[in-house]
């Protein structure tokens, strides 16, 4: 866990020197950081393009709920929440801030997604996470300038939080990218395991690969009664000693259906970008997109049957 506003702000090192941020030095300006904690979002420059941005705290943070005054038997309480998780509020200022950025101040947004996904507790769809999960949507599907999603290094993008912020709603408005070092899918590697790779599937490919299980399996047919109780054993010991392997080398494989490369591979990313070169390419990309969407309007108000 780390503080996310180091990296779009710039932060000064242990020797005193200043690290560059993403953002122009001096640009950044948060807004509504005392609510909905999991989720930061403000107005930072990038190369003097002025921009809206939205970033994802990956610390835990404690949520303040005063007492009832109108309940007597109420008390205050503290609540921790879980960083790279969209919950009620946070998603609620999410929809907010994507809906000042378009409507009142037409700014080109910047979302750093590194969610795992929505809470999913009781409390949490009594308190309307599904109602406001759906006001994103609605808030991306009517974003009228360009929207920039990037995976940050070591980042994810898991469940739910793919499909509320996937280029797919916006096509026109929407693109996406990411670090060659993070990941993203709908499951973790371990979850797809156990849906596609369950234990019983392991132990058949343990039977197919591993040489000594094969010569077992050879003297289990030939065997007696009483040596196959024998050789019963010795397979399930072996059986026992492969899986934790078997297991670590099917997760391993998950992983790299997760990175950038197969993400460009199947179209879900436009380009991995790394983040020591992120700050330049989206610079130029921002420019281009915002000076074109000038121009395509431009042309429209000449000429209403233009289609972009």
């Amino acid at each position: 866990p780390y503080d996310p506003r180091d990296f779009l702000r710039g932060v000064i090192d242990y020797e005193g020197r200043r690290l560059r941020g993403f953002f122009d030095a001096g640009s950044w300006s948060e807004y509504l950081e005392g609510w909905g904690q999991t989720v930061i979002v403000g107005r930072a420059r990038l190369g003097g393009i002025p921009m809206g941005v939205i970033a994802v705290e990956t610390r835990g943070v404690e949520r303040f709920v005063p007492a009832d005054p109108s309940n007597p038997d109420s008390r205050e309480m503290k609540e921790t929440m879980g960083g790279k998780v969209w919950f009620p509020d946070s998603a609620f200022k999410t929809a907010q801030a994507l809906k000042d950025f378009n409507r009142g101040e037409n700014l080109p947004v910047m979302i750093f997604a590194n969610w795992r996904g929505f809470s999913g507790g009781t409390r949490d769809m009594y308190n309307e996470i599904l109602k406001f999960g759906a006001m994103i949507v609605d808030a991306l599907v009517e974003y009228k300038h360009p929207i920039f999603i990037y995976i940050p290094k070591h980042g994810e993008l898991r469940g739910g939080a793919w499909v509320v912020i996937d280029p797919a709603i916006n096509p026109e408005k929407m693109e996406m990218y990411a670090d060659v070092d993070a990941r993203g899918g709908i499951l973790e590697p371990p979850g797809i395991v156990e849906v596609k790779y369950r234990a019983h599937q392991q132990v058949e490919a343990m039977h197919r690969i591993d040489e000594k299980l094969m010569k077992l399996d050879a003297h289990f047919e030939a065997g007696s009664a009483e040596e196959k109780q024998g050789i019963q054993k010795e397979i399930k010991a072996r059986e026992k000693q492969l899986l934790p392997l078997y297991t670590s080398v099917a997760t391993t494989f998950a992983d790299l259906h997760d990175r950038a490369g197969r993400m460009k591979a199947k179209g879900v990313i436009r380009e991995s970008i790394s983040w020591k070169d992120s700050r330049r390419y989206f610079f130029w990309r921002v420019k281009r997109r915002v000076l074109q969407d000038f121009l395509i309007g431009r042309l429209q108000e000449a000429d209403e049957k233009l289609s972009h």
